[in-house]
Formats: structure tokens, C-alpha cells, sequence
């Protein structure tokens, strides 16, 4: 999906920032009308974008182009923000997840320290993706957050 970025910002490290982080094109405001639709017009001549690759830690796949998850060859019907949790999981393979950046990253909110969502929703992924299969994959850091990994062997 094309993304143009409609914004006051607009300082050269602004642009620099918000193309750096994946925006197709980046327009400030005041704009023209004409020039917005003909950027957009430019965006979607560009083509379909290539479908996401398959994403997979041992045999749990994630498919983003048809928002389908299997593991061990098994589908799995998750929530919508179960899908994004797992998703964020398994774009970020063996990396310690502090609650905080799943917050951030998967609710697009702050942390609220006073709140157990996270710790909810990661139990409720958990007896999903790794319940009835070997090896055990999401695993609780203490102190620190979760991680999405295969065990040492």
C-alpha cells in the first residue's frame, strides 16, 4: 500500500524522517488540492505493491497477503489484535519485547502501568500458537517482556 504523508512538518529532516521510515511521497501543508490527487494518481501508477513474503519461526507461518496463520500445518483463527501482536512477534524474531514497545507497536498507545492488556493478550496468543504444539515458542522474560523464539537445543 502507498503511503503519502500529509503534514505541517516541514523542515528538510522532517521529509529526510518520514521518507527514511517508509512514506512513499511526503506533502506539507498548504497544499493544492490538484497536487495531492495528482501525487496520489502518481502513487497508484506505480503498480501493485509485491505481496509480503510468508513470515515463519519454526513451523508457525504468518501469510500478510492472506492474513492466514498456520502452525504445524494446523490454521489457527486468531483476533484481530492477536493477529498484530504475533505479527510484531515475528517480525522481531528473538528480540526481547518489553511491554511498552508491543504497546506502542501493536495498540499505538503509551504504556499504562497500572494495566495487564498486554500480559492478557500474549496469554491469549500463547494458548493459540503453542497450547497443543512442541517446541514451545513465546516465551515470558522476567522483568523484561516476551520473546518469540525457538529454544536452545
Amino acid at each position: 500500500m502507498p503511503v503519502l504523508l500529509l503534514t505541517a512538518r516541514a523542515t528538510l529532516s522532517d521529509k529526510v524522517e518520514g521518507l527514511d521510515l517508509g512514506a512513499d511521497d511526503y506533502l506539507t501543508k498548504p497544499f493544492e488540492f490538484a497536487e495531492l490527487l495528482a501525487r496520489a494518481r502518481a502513487l497508484l501508477r506505480r503498480g501493485a505493491v509485491a505481496p509480503a513474503s510468508p513470515l515463519t519461526l519454526a513451523d508457525l507461518t504468518l501469510d500478510p497477503a492472506s492474513r492466514e496463520v498456520t502452525r504445524g500445518g494446523r490454521r489457527l483463527d486468531l483476533t484481530a489484535r492477536e493477529y498484530a501482536l504475533l505479527e510484531f512477534f515475528l517480525r522481531n524474531p528473538g528480540r526481547v519485547l518489553s511491554r511498552a514497545l508491543i504497546a506502542e507497536h501493536v495498540w499505538g498507545v503509551s504504556f499504562d502501568t497500572f494495566t495487564n492488556v498486554i500480559d492478557v493478550y500474549v496469554n491469549y496468543l500463547r494458548r493459540k500458537i503453542d497450547a497443543d504444539f512442541e517446541p514451545k515458542l513465546l516465551h515470558t522474560v522476567r522483568r523484561a517482556g516476551y520473546v518469540l523464539k525457538e529454544p536452545e537445543r
